[in-house]
């Protein structure tokens, strides 16, 4: 299976990892992950801000050869862990979990026929766990097609996880996910996360109400991005997302028993936004707040994946619903995107060894501690514009 390669820094004179000298970072051409890539709307999408090769000359080109043999000795030994990996531990632990969620689906709708509250309240939690871990696990395994080695069946889960079951589109999904968030990962006005910013509302409505709000404002968005990508796709996606709302709500009428349509509506609200709130967190938690970067003075990619990508503790809960690569491996992920969240899982020892072992940041920290960090700090984090960090002296 072929690799993706893919508060630790502060202002221009601040130390990192103990060493300062006054030797700015030159910006580098565009990720080799990102070239070739096809936008939405059917353009060729190059470098985005600076197409031109940047020659390092002395100590800054020796710095930057010296970043690149950094991340070809960590790809190798992460090969290594690759190819004497089964196709279990590849691709079947997380197949297993995603098929193991549709056998629940019906004892979740059947639950749902109960008049008792615990076996009703069991139903909810049922259909709101697996709708989670089909729309988040699974988009984002099939979005970098790490459910398999094929590339067609990767379109084909693709199509069915972001489109059929959370109804949004698949183009601009992987498009703004692998090409922007991926590719451009802590840049200011790329992929800095600022998308998931709603400046307008106050800290408390927006960490703890307005994720209620996910799951109609989802298929909303995919309509507007419909405007970007070709009619048939637009098509396609339009069907696709139909389908999958229809079904959920024509089996809780017919298979769990709801008398009205209000109240079907009302519980495939409720179970879609069961683990609305952990998905915000998440998303926010382990990119804002971290070093931010310019296009054209951004780190190499070691660099800026250790320093812009946070990993938060395991929790089994989220670690099923929304895979270790969202959750405990994000650092990992984010240098070998390929790979599936039981493979970021298996290679973490590794990675989290050598980044430390190399002295480069290891970004750790709890969901309590992060969720305290961003309500004691929201307009600095989530209002107003980030600063820039410059790495300098990096040896």
């Amino acid at each position: 299976m072929p690799l993706e390669d893919g508060d630790a820094a502060g202002q221009r004179g601040q130390r990192v990892n103990g060493k300062v000298s006054g030797t700015p970072w030159l910006g580098e051409k565009e990720d080799p992950l990102l070239q070739g890539m096809t936008a939405p709307d059917g353009s060729r999408t190059g470098p985005a801000l600076d197409d031109k090769d940047v020659t390092l000359k002395g100590p800054l080109q020796q710095a930057g050869q010296s970043e690149e043999a950094l991340m070809a000795e960590l790809s190798g030994l992460v090969q290594k862990v690759v190819k004497s990996s089964s196709w279990w531990e590849r691709h079947g632990v997380d197949i297993s979990i995603l098929g193991c969620s549709f056998l629940l689906l019906p004892a979740g709708f059947l639950c749902l026929r109960s008049a008792q509250a615990i076996p009703f309240l069991a139903g909810v939690l049922t259909l709101g766990v697996v709708h989670h871990t089909l729309t988040v696990k699974g988009s984002h395994l099939a979005s970098h097609n790490a459910l398999t080695e094929s590339k067609s069946w990767g379109k084909v889960w693709a199509i069915f996880f972001i489109e059929l079951c959370s109804a949004f589109t698949v183009e601009q999904a992987t498009y703004n996910h692998v090409k922007i968030h991926h590719g451009y990962t802590n840049i200011i006005g790329l992929g800095d996360s600022s998308t998931w910013k709603l400046p307008f509302l106050n800290r408390y409505i927006y960490m703890f109400i307005a994720p209620l709000a996910v799951p109609i404002l989802t298929p909303l968005v995919a309509l507007d991005l419909l405007r970007n990508v070709e009619w048939k796709a637009a098509l396609r996606t339009l069907c696709c997302m139909f389908l999958g709302l229809y079904c959920h709500y024509w089996l809780l009428l017919h298979v769990s028993g709801f008398q009205s349509p209000w109240s079907a509506l009302l519980c495939m609200l409720l179970t879609r936004s069961l683990l609305a709130h952990p998905y915000v967190h998440v998303n926010i938690f382990q990119h804002i707040g971290l070093p931010m970067f310019a296009a054209d003075r951004k780190p190499k990619r070691i660099h800026l994946m250790s320093l812009g990508v946070l990993n938060l503790p395991r929790n089994a809960l989220l670690d099923w619903s929304f895979g270790h690569s969202l959750i405990s491996c994000h650092v990992e992920h984010h240098l070998f995107p390929s790979l599936s969240d039981n493979m970021c899982l298996k290679i973490k020892p590794i990675v989290s060894q050598y980044l430390k072992q190399k002295k480069l940041p290891y970004n750790e920290d709890t969901y309590a501690s992060r969720l305290r960090l961003f309500l004691q700090r929201y307009e600095e984090l989530m209002v107003h514009a980030p600063p820039l960090t410059e790495l300098v002296g990096i040896q």
